[in-house]
């Protein structure tokens, strides 16, 4: 590990400001730090060492994923094992085992990382899963989600507390640059290292990381993007609330768990469409748990118009979306049925 030289105006993160972004932490039996080595994963492990050695707080673990994919994985391993040590926190090294794919590295990478460390979280008795994402992944994100064609709910980004791999997940510092982690790391000496695959472009995240100073010369910097997600949230969590209501208006009671879901749909086109399409996507998720939700907008943006339009004109439509068959009557009552398996797939069709 090594440092480079302290940056130029730019302020460390404070203890003050530790604790604020530390504070939701405060009620967690148990912690698990995730810390490649980097700088923002090693300053993390830090801020968190020194917070959590107050009374009442929380224990602390670490853990390193080594992925095998560069001869210098061990070593960096080692490094924060070493650090750990000196900062009086257990930590343990996962190493991703078996042949790794050709194409998706990085998609394949992180599953596999968030795996091992939500059952390294799991053996620790369920603790909480803390990573080191800061507002420049977060500006990122944004970006590639919103090339994608993402809706509201995808351009929220990364969300501070979420859940991966049945785990609660942690993001503290989604609102600190990793401007200001580097200079925390450097006015510390705190060793880290760089991971040349950052700067590798090969990789999407890694494009639009370099695209970012541009976008910054027009005023789409990090801390404007960042803020972006903080008020799509707001919107995404009152549309969510009221999504959730809606569908309990209008969902026909007592159908026998087989025949699927019954809604009153004409009763339901009285919403605003955004309301309308993120209940028709609830019910879909309880007519066919564990459906496809990736890549779905575009499909149910467009199946909800025709429905919408199928009643305003009264006629029967019959439409199939993510696994489940959606058989609009006359009477503009929606049913939502699983599809039977060996016809799975999005095959629109009108009757």
């Amino acid at each position: 590990m090594s440092a480079a030289p302290i940056a130029e105006n730019i302020a460390p993160v404070s203890s003050v400001e530790a604790g604020a972004a530390f504070e939701g932490l405060s009620c967690e039996t148990a912690l698990l730090v995730a810390v490649s080595g980097g700088p923002d994963s090693i300053v993390l492990l830090a801020l968190l060492a020194a917070w959590t050695r107050m009374p009442g707080r929380p224990a602390l673990h670490a853990a390193t994923v080594d992925h095998g994919l560069r001869p210098e994985s061990a070593e960096e391993a080692a490094a924060v094992a070493a650090l750990c040590a000196k900062l009086g926190v257990g930590h343990a090294t996962l190493r991703w085992e078996g042949a790794k794919p050709a194409s998706g590295l990085q998609a394949e990478a992180r599953r596999a990382r968030y795996a091992l460390l939500a059952n390294e979280a799991r053996r620790l008795g369920g603790a909480v899963l803390v990573t080191a994402h800061t507002l420049d992944d977060q500006a990122e994100t944004m970006l590639m989600r919103l090339a994608h064609g993402s809706g509201p709910s995808g351009l929220v980004g990364m969300r501070g507390r979420s859940e991966v791999n049945g785990v609660r997940l942690a993001r503290p510092l989604l609102g600190i640059s990793k401007a200001r982690l580097v200079a925390t790391a450097e006015a510390r000496g705190l060793p880290f290292v760089r991971d040349p695959s950052n700067r590798d472009q090969r990789f999407e995240r890694v494009r639009w990381r370099e695209a970012m100073p541009v976008l910054a010369e027009q005023g789409l910097t990090a801390e404007r993007l960042g803020r972006l997600a903080e008020r799509l949230e707001r919107l995404d969590e009152a549309a969510a609330y009221r999504a959730g209501k809606a569908l309990a208006e209008v969902v026909l009671p007592d159908e026998p768990a087989e025949q699927g879901l019954r809604l009153r749909f004409s009763a339901l086109i009285r919403e605003p469409e955004e309301i309308v399409l993120r209940v028709l996507g609830l019910a879909l998720d309880a007519a066919v748990p564990g459906s496809e939700g990736y890549g779905r907008l575009e499909r149910l943006e467009a199946c909800g118009a025709a429905l919408i339009e199928a009643v305003r004109a009264g006629s029967a439509l019959r439409r199939t979306l993510s696994g489940c068959v959606l058989s609009l009557g006359r009477d503009g009552v929606l049913a939502l049925q699983a599809e039977p398996p060996r016809r799975r797939g999005v095959h629109p069709s009108a009757s």
